[in-house]
């Protein structure tokens, strides 16, 4: 049957152009209002708000995370390196940002230890390079809660350029002024990854790489505190190779750990780990997550003050942290150039969670978000906080999955955790003072258990696809060993490369025909295939292109025992040799036979074939040397009277040829080369044998 194709519209692309160009150019009342809807979602569901049905639901969910919150805030700030006051800032401003711009009715939005880590560890080179002592305790207070003021012994004093006037700033102000600066231009490059909508660039992120990548910062999270954990003062390391170094130290140093901490640190990660391991086995009978992290918290700060462990045992802990706002002041502008290359995986690695967090929970929960506008809310979230001395925000999993669990309908919950952090800001704060950093340490760690989990799915993963579980182990070793950045970088480019070697070395088979059947399958992967007389199916599960080229005729050679070329060289050296044997006068052939029997020696008795089916379903393009690879064979087996079929071709692939000349100037040998099905040119190649 002849199967027609439809004669295909033409665009006048300038056209086109010119009318988009006209309608973004074009200010009207209807375009402005959608315009500012779709920049504030929450103008859109809030006045559908269902109050009964969703209210309950939003203000547990939302008090259960203010209540994690505000435990974790202050634990991450040892991981970012800042005073715990920014941390809850941070959760703040965020929480009521995304609730105005998100659209994603589930996600929480906040502080996350693997965008905590990231920011600490570019504050911690800044510090260094600026000449700081990265081992020194800092005060107790922040003084009269200026940011801009505080002067701190055996440090070195660093004069900022904000607005024009010369500041001197000292580590604690020049650690957040890094912190604000990289967030700043961190959300710009998100909002400009917005406007240029380039949404697209998360398909670069793999599931197994950011699993990998998420594990190996759970490694470097651990490390880094497990000085905290044991109470001893070794050094910040720095650069690549943190993980390796830090544990170097700690195990020179080790017998300075500080009694009073480990025991502290091991009851403290019993109970929440036992506690966890409850919560998740009852957690059907629960009807919200135990508040474990508060819990020990709590008693843990008690029994720190009442028992003076500071004073009596030298215990590190918290210090003051004071209430209400810093004055907002504008991130420094010299800052912002220092550390703008290291925003740019920041961003990335923000954006590709919180829009993976938000696509999960909008497929459970049967609604859409829109990719892009997420990119807005997240941007925003990090560019107006880091006025107000907060620090870079992602969609975290472990509060986004309690949030799901609790009963969370709306965006609204977002703004209940916001107050509760907004009531310890106010009222809440000084009262952590004799909090312990090990206690701390303990919360952040057992956080990590879900991607410290992952090493138990390595053997499952690897059963399922063995490239995916090589991509997790390269990105979390890079992660781990060198750097959070470069393990990002490999994991990214090395995801790539296994899809270019993919489509370089795909899976190659020769075709039997099923049961006497229309269909036809791979011939070492299933039992009773019946081959086809005097036919070759060659199958090639990949797109045809300039980087395959040389591996899909090696393979068609090896497949079918029959290398064209040369088997042309042969013929014409045998050639050769008759005529000269003709020349001389002898009537008997190169090989001892008669002149009769010439013809029969001409065609080699290992080709058993005379016609060769290409199947082209798994070729979803050709390019230019694609199409040229085509047109060789056809032309080099046509020398040894053998024909080559395609079949199975998709439109993309036909235009391809017809383009590149392979059927003809008129299209005239198109019904004797192309098929719309391996039968019909296993037909037709009977026909002409």
């Amino acid at each position: 049957f002849l199967l027609e194709r439809k004669t295909p519209v033409k665009i006048n692309r300038k056209q086109i152009m010119l009318a988009k160009l006209r309608k973004s150019c074009s200010c009207t009342p209807r375009k402005l209002k959608n315009l500012v809807m779709g920049f504030f979602p929450v103008l859109q569901w809030l006045p559908k708000y269902q109050c009964k049905e969703y209210i309950w639901g939003d203000i547990m969910s939302g008090l259960v995370i203010g209540i994690i919150l505000v435990p974790q805030a202050i634990a991450y700030s040892l991981l970012a390196g800042l005073k715990p006051i920014y941390s809850l800032y941070t959760s703040f401003f965020a929480n009521i940002i995304y609730f105005l711009m998100g659209t994603s009715r589930h996600v929480s939005v906040g502080i996350f230890s693997l965008i905590s880590l990231m920011v600490g560890q570019v504050v911690d080179r800044e510090l260094l390079l600026a000449g700081f002592d990265l081992n020194d305790d800092a005060p107790p207070a922040l003084g009269d809660g200026s940011l801009w003021n505080d002067s701190q012994p055996n440090t070195t004093a660093f004069n900022l350029t904000i607005g024009g006037t010369s500041v001197e700033c000292g580590k604690e102000c020049y650690a957040i002024g890094i912190a604000t600066a990289l967030t700043f231009v961190a959300g710009v490059y998100q909002v400009l990854m917005g406007i240029f909508r380039l949404g697209f660039v998360s398909m670069y992120l793999s599931e197994s790489m950011l699993d990998g990548f998420a594990t190996g910062a759970s490694l470097t999270i651990l490390t880094a505190q497990v000085k905290y954990l044991i109470g001893i003062k070794i050094p910040r390391s720095q650069g690549h190779g943190m993980l390796v170094i830090t544990w170097i130290n700690i195990f020179q140093n080790i017998s300075q750990a500080n009694l009073c901490d480990v025991i502290t640190s091991a009851i403290c990660i019993v109970v929440l780990v036992t506690a966890k391991e409850l919560g998740d086995r009852y957690k059907h009978k629960l009807k919200f997550p135990l508040p474990t992290e508060l819990v020990v918290i709590v008693v843990a700060t008690l029994v720190s003050h009442y028992g003076n462990l500071n004073e009596v045992y030298a215990s590190s802990v918290s210090g003051a942290i004071p209430t209400g706002f810093i004055p907002p002041k504008v991130p420094c502008f010299d800052l912002m150039l220092r550390v703008a290359v290291d925003a740019l995986p920041l961003a990335i690695v923000s954006f590709a969670f919180t829009v993976s967090l938000s696509e999960m929970c909008a497929k459970k929960y049967a609604y859409t978000i829109r990719a892009n506008q997420e990119m807005f809310a997240v941007g925003f979230c990090n560019i107006i906080p880091s006025f107000f001395h907060s620090f870079a925000t992602s969609a975290a999993l472990a509060k986004t999955l309690v949030k799901t669990s609790t009963g969370c309908q709306t965006q609204v919950s977002g703004v209940i955790s916001a107050m509760v952090v907004l009531l310890v800001l106010l009222f809440l704060a000084p009262l952590f003072y004799s909090l312990q950093k090990c206690v701390l340490a303990c919360v952040i760690i057992v956080s990590l258990r879900g991607a410290l989990r992952k090493f138990r799915d390595v053997p499952v993963r690897y059963h399922v696809n063995k490239v995916d579980t090589l991509v997790w182990i390269i990105t979390m070793s890079a992660s781990a060993l060198i750097s959070t950045e470069i393990g990002l970088l490999v994991g990214i480019v090395f995801s790539m490369l296994c899809i270019i070697v993919r489509t370089q070395r795909p899976r190659t088979a020769l075709l039997g025909q099923i049961q006497n059947s229309s269909f036809y399958e791979d011939d070492l992967e299933y039992k009773n295939l019946s081959p086809v007389p005097k036919v070759k199916i060659f199958r090639f599960e990949a797109p045809l292109y300039y980087a395959n080229r040389k591996y899909f005729l090696k393979s068609l050679y090896r497949l079918t025992d029959l290398d064209p070329n040369l088997e042309a060289a042969k013929r014409k050296k045998y050639e050769k040799k008759e005529q000269q044997q003709l020349q001389k006068g002898d009537h008997t052939t190169a090989n001892g036979l008669g002149m009769g029997e010439t013809t029969m020696e001409l065609v080699p008795k290992q080709i058993d074939f005379q016609a060769i089916v290409v199947d082209c379903s798994s070729i979803s393009f050709l390019d230019t040397t694609g199409v040229n690879t085509l047109k060789e064979i056809l032309k080099d087996y046509k020398e040894l009277n053998i024909s080559v079929l395609l079949a199975c071709c998709n439109p993309s692939v036909i235009d391809s040829l017809k383009r590149g000349g392979y059927f003809g100037k008129d299209f005239g040998s198109m019904q004797e080369l192309l098929f719309y099905s391996v039968h019909n040119a296993v037909q037709f190649a009977r026909d002409l044998n």
